[in-house]
């Protein structure tokens, strides 16, 4: 009787249940969530789904994370203010990890953002390099990119040129000009590629022609890059041609691979 009489004067001495059923709630969908993002990428990478529903993993994944640290917070702090007792440590871990997980992918999307939607770069916008080697891989595997330059891309129901949107995007990307002769240039291009972790298909230095394919590491997308070099001016001019086997729009990962190459041909000796 004591008891009931105590418990109805003051209330505050029976926690309220809320606080721990938020966080615990937020932290099941953090778990479900960080699981999910997780394993988007070695959905694709290893051949278990398309590049499609790994994406739409990863997508619902984030949506969790999002959800399951607001809820979690929430309780949280409601069991902290009316000090009901939940796994203090443990949640605190959880919510730093989703928030931490979810900072990577706003800066991956910030990283992308602005981004034309396209899926190939080429320093030579007039006469792109044209892959030979790679065309035979490509057009034996379903539903990738044409390996021809397509300088007109529909999109939203009107057409996009593919020249002026990397104008537009990426001014910086033009051909560089090394004082080596063609022969020499080829060795430099060979240990670039090579340094950049590529997957060098074919290298032929009597054509001036090296092809590769760079997998990138969370998805395992393939894109393929085609480097030609010409005799000019007394030494070579290097075009750099990359693209994405899959997709519209590439986030930028073209025009920061050709970027990389470049400023890593330069600085081979």
């Amino acid at each position: 009787m004591l008891e009931v009489v105590v418990a109805e004067t003051f209330p505050s001495l029976n926690p309220p249940r809320w606080p721990a059923t938020l966080t615990r709630v937020g932290l099941w969908l953090l778990a479900v969530g960080i699981v999910l993002v997780v394993i988007a990428g070695p959905l694709n990478r290893f051949g278990i789904t398309g590049f499609q529903p790994a994406l739409l993993t990863l997508a619902g994944g984030a949506l969790l994370l999002v959800l399951g640290v607001l809820l979690a917070i929430v309780g949280f702090l409601g069991a902290l203010s009316r000090r009901t007792p939940i796994p203090r440590g443990p949640a605190a871990l959880a919510i730093v990890v989703g928030l931490g997980l979810l900072g990577y992918l706003l800066s991956w999307l910030q990283a992308g953002r602005g981004a034309p939607p396209i899926h190939e770069i080429s320093t030579d916008l007039e006469s792109p390099p044209p892959f030979v080697a790679i065309r035979g891989i490509r057009e034996r595997i379903p539903g990738v990119n044409p390996s021809d330059y397509i300088a007109e891309q529909s999109i939203r129901g009107g057409k996009l040129s593919v020249p002026q949107a990397q104008r537009r995007a990426y001014p910086d990307i033009q051909p560089l000009q090394l004082t080596a002769p063609p022969a020499e240039a080829f060795a430099r291009v060979e240990r670039a590629a090579r340094a950049l972790g590529w997957e060098i298909v074919a290298a032929v230095p009597e054509e001036g022609r090296l092809e590769a394919t760079d997998t990138t590491r969370f998805f395992g997308f393939k894109d393929d890059v085609v480097v030609r070099l010409r005799a000019e001016g007394g030494g070579t001019r290097v075009d750099v041609r990359s693209k994405s086997r899959v997709g519209v729009g590439d986030v930028g990962a073209n025009a920061a691979r050709v970027r990389a190459f470049l400023a890593e041909l330069g600085a081979t000796s």
